[in-house]
């Protein structure tokens, strides 16, 4: 008996080397999930990535501040970063950083398919928008964290140095055109996935956006390097045939106003889940359309309900960055909201999210001709003209034609210099970007045009409008040496007041 027991446990524990022997050899498989991710479809990460890019311009924090900045939402007593207080952007800083990795994570995907039909267009299209999402990010903060986050697809560095703006919109030009030349009509591209463009002519329509959008880089940099400015503006209008040519070419994400909020034009997920206090339009916006007698007026704004209730309809503008005195003083009820008939609400056919539109490649194109550049300055109201019919083309306005009074009143050239031309098709601009709050921001800044008049409260800025957003906190104390050094660079901190490197006016 004792003797079987000694057998047993001997044979027992054999089987427990074996055993172990077998484990070890299949580690990594047994210890693997049999449910676990190891590989994603670069298509679902790039559907995600236009979709929240696309989405970031039109939410509730950008319409809150960047949108008050420029003064076409007013923001109210619940709002204190649209009277100009300072705080820092770990939301939005997070949020286009995720965005780069998941765009980093396709170049992992598709390494080794760089020369390959399976992956040289699509890796090329997925850097050209990242190369739109690291424009937005160094227009909104200056100096930022890029090289050294960019550049390698399977490292991760978690203290980057920040690069300098200037540097950044280089290497952004000169990767657009590189990525440009990758794009090959035999490849495959994202099919269904790429909400922008779908079908048979997806590849050139991308070339297209990344023609227009060098247009944008290029006139960015107008005041900051006209040198670098001119030759990227005249490459990219030397290519007319490949530049936004329609509202067809637009680069729009489509929405589902019955469906998911998560689907909803993000204007319209603010009105259904957002605070009430982001709903008012601001003052020099509607006071601006009222001027103008614009078309658009009654289809973006909605009649205050006392007007309407006294007799009287009215649009009228709440006041931006109010002081605690004015801000008592506010009846809700003497003030317009975004149109509760087109933008806020649910059964009106779908808006579209845009990110980038061929109203913004006419405007551009007016500004450069006005410079000479790539065109000649008689073109100038021409591309003006035609980007304010597009404007008025989309929805939720869909006014197929410039209506003639208007025409005369308020688009002629005629007898205006070239300040006041600059100024008509900016101001153009400013009411076409209504919801785009990055891009809108960063427009006011580049030419500070249309004027605007600061609110009353002081806030941070001694009652100036803020010029750039301030850092995420996360670099201040995690990566502490390279953000003191970029801090170090600009002009007044890491501060509302400090100005980006290209914005000059």
């Amino acid at each position: 008996m004792k003797t079987k027991n000694i057998i047993k446990t001997s044979l027992y524990s054999l089987a427990i080397v074996v055993g172990l022997g077998s484990c070890t050899k299949d580690f990594e498989k047994l210890n693997t999930p049999p449910t676990s991710i190891t590989t994603i479809d670069p298509s679902l990460l790039f559907s995600r990535v236009l979709k929240d890019g696309t989405f970031a311009e039109g939410g509730e924090l950008p319409n809150n501040k960047f949108g008050s900045w420029v003064q076409h939402w007013a923001g109210a007593a619940v709002v204190p970063v649209s009277r100009y207080i300072e705080s820092s952007e770990d939301l939005i800083w997070e949020q286009h950083y995720s965005m780069i990795r998941d765009l980093r994570q396709i170049r992992l995907e598709l390494a080794g398919k760089e020369n390959d039909a399976s992956g040289r267009t699509k890796l090329a299209i997925a850097r050209i928008y990242e190369i739109s999402i690291w424009q937005r990010l160094t227009d909104l903060f200056g100096d930022i964290p890029y090289s050294e986050v960019s550049k390698d697809a399977t490292a991760i560095n978690v203290t980057p140095a920040f690069d300098t703006q200037e540097s950044i919109y280089a290497s952004l030009i000169a990767d657009l055109d590189a990525a440009m030349n990758n794009l090959n009509d035999a490849d495959e591209n994202y099919g269904t996935a790429d909400f922008f463009y779908k079908g048979s002519t997806a590849i050139n329509s991308w070339r297209k956006y990344a023609n227009s959008l060098k247009l944008r880089l290029g006139l960015r940099l107008r005041y900051a390097n006209p040198t670098l400015a001119r030759a990227t503006v005249e490459s990219a209008m030397g290519k007319p045939a490949l530049l936004f040519s329609s509202n067809t070419d637009n680069a729009a994400v489509p929405t589902f106003s019955d469906a998911q909020t998560t689907n909803a034009n993000p204007m319209l997920q603010q009105f259904l889940t957002g605070s009430s206090d982001l709903r008012y339009l601001a003052a020099a916006l509607v006071t601006k359309l009222k001027t103008y007698n614009d078309p658009r007026l009654p289809l973006l704004a909605q009649l205050t309900v006392n007007n309407v209730n006294a007799g009287q309809p009215d649009y009228v503008g709440l006041g931006v960055a109010l002081t605690d005195a004015q801000l008592s003083q506010v009846i809700r009820n003497n003030y317009s909201t975004a149109s509760l008939s087109t933008w806020f609400s649910r059964t009106f056919a779908p808006i579209p999210a845009y990110s980038l539109t061929y109203a913004e490649v006419c405007f551009f194109k007016a500004e450069a001709a006005l410079l000479g550049w790539g065109a000649q300055t008689t073109a100038a109201e021409g591309f003006f003209k035609a980007g304010v019919a597009a404007a008025l083309q989309l929805p939720p306005y869909n006014i197929n034609s410039i209506p003639p009074a208007y025409d005369s009143a308020v688009l002629s050239f005629t007898g205006l210099n070239d300040a006041q031309k600059l100024d008509r098709i900016m101001t153009q601009k400013w009411i076409h970007l209504f919801g785009r709050n990055y891009e809108a921001f960063a427009e006011w800044r580049r030419n500070g045009l249309p004027a605007l008049t600061p609110g009353s409260n002081l806030g941070s800025t001694n009652g100036q409008i803020p010029r750039r957003a301030i850092y995420s906190t996360r670099e201040s104390q995690l990566n502490t040496s390279n953000y003191n050094a970029a801090v170090g660079r600009l002009s007044n901190g890491d501060s509302f007041l400090s100005k980006v490197w290209w914005d000059k006016r």
